[in-house]
């Protein structure tokens, strides 16, 4: 008795048309990619160019044009920048302020989210979905409340104030991030871990925080990023002799307003900061988010 097999259809091959359509769709997609890059550094690239030139140079012509005219190019703004005692001030005022906000909502945040994730206690679900419900609180809605808040405790218009607003409101997506992060770590190195003799507190430590390190540094860059651009907490709770760096440079502007120069450099400068701490977490970044994301 004989079998026959059946022929197995060779795919079809794409006609001549569909790949050099495939070819100039891929062409164009990246062409259209790198205008839309471009068109995004552009602000970023006219304002550094606009933090070295004069203010009369400012004044009178464009950034861009430096191209025709690169003897324009200065750091006189800079200088004069560094010797602005208020705007100094402010940057450090700023990193006072957003340093211990984001260590306090990192530490704060792995630890709940590692109870959320693997320690059974009453009402942990429940205590879960209350805390995801207050990632829908706005800021707004909380201003005067704590305002009142704060002047009664005597933190009102103080750097512990402005830390301790922005890690309440920090926590909420901290635990939510770093809980659906920690529960994907397989069960079985956990009970090893514990059958090893570690405690929960060196189980934390040694086996769920490394192996967290994408996740935090996630948190760690959304944290700093959304504190170091602050304005609107900073009007309302920071010390308006010392402000951080957002506010000062809306005091300069009311104050001396054809002091474009100095602006231009000092907000570059607040700029460049957050810029340099994103691009040095940028791998950890994205995997931290889509790891987070989902469970």
């Amino acid at each position: 008795m004989t079998t026959t097999h059946p022929h197995t259809a060779a795919p079809a091959r794409p006609s001549m048309p569909a790949r050099i359509a495939s070819r100039a769709g891929g062409g164009l997609l990246r062409l259209l990619l790198v205008l839309t890059g471009l068109l995004w550094l552009t602000p970023t690239v006219g304002l550094l160019l606009s933090s070295l030139r004069d203010r009369s140079d400012i004044a009178a012509s464009g950034w861009w044009q430096v191209f025709v005219h690169p003897a324009q190019l200065t750091t006189s703004s800079y200088s004069t920048l560094f010797h602005n005692s208020k705007v100094t001030h402010s940057l450090l005022t700023t990193a006072l302020i957003t340093v211990p906000a984001t260590v306090l909502v990192i530490v704060i945040g792995a630890l709940a989210g590692y109870a959320f994730a693997w320690l059974d206690f009453p009402g942990r679900d429940g205590w879960f979905m209350v805390v995801v419900g207050l990632l829908v609180v706005p800021v707004q809605v909380a201003l005067i409340p704590v305002a009142k808040l704060f002047n009664a405790l005597g933190i009102f218009e103080t750097t512990l104030g402005v830390v301790l607003f922005h890690t309440a409101f920090g926590l909420p997506f901290a635990v939510f991030l770093l809980r659906n992060f920690f529960a994907e770590i397989p069960r079985e190195l956990l009970e090893a871990a514990r059958l090893d003799g570690a405690g929960e507190l060196r189980l934390f430590t040694r086996v769920v925080l490394p192996l967290g390190g994408p996740a935090i540094a996630s948190l760690g860059i959304f944290q700093f990023l959304w504190v170091w651009n602050d304005m609107l907490v900073a009007l309302i709770f920071a010390d308006s002799g010392n402000p951080p760096i957002t506010v000062a440079l809306q005091q300069q502007v009311r104050q001396f307003g054809d002091n474009v120069d100095i602006l231009a450099s000092g907000a570059f400068l607040s700029m460049v900061i957050p810029l340099a701490v994103f691009f040095a977490f940028q791998r950890q970044f994205v995997s931290g988010v889509m790891a987070g994301a989902v469970k």
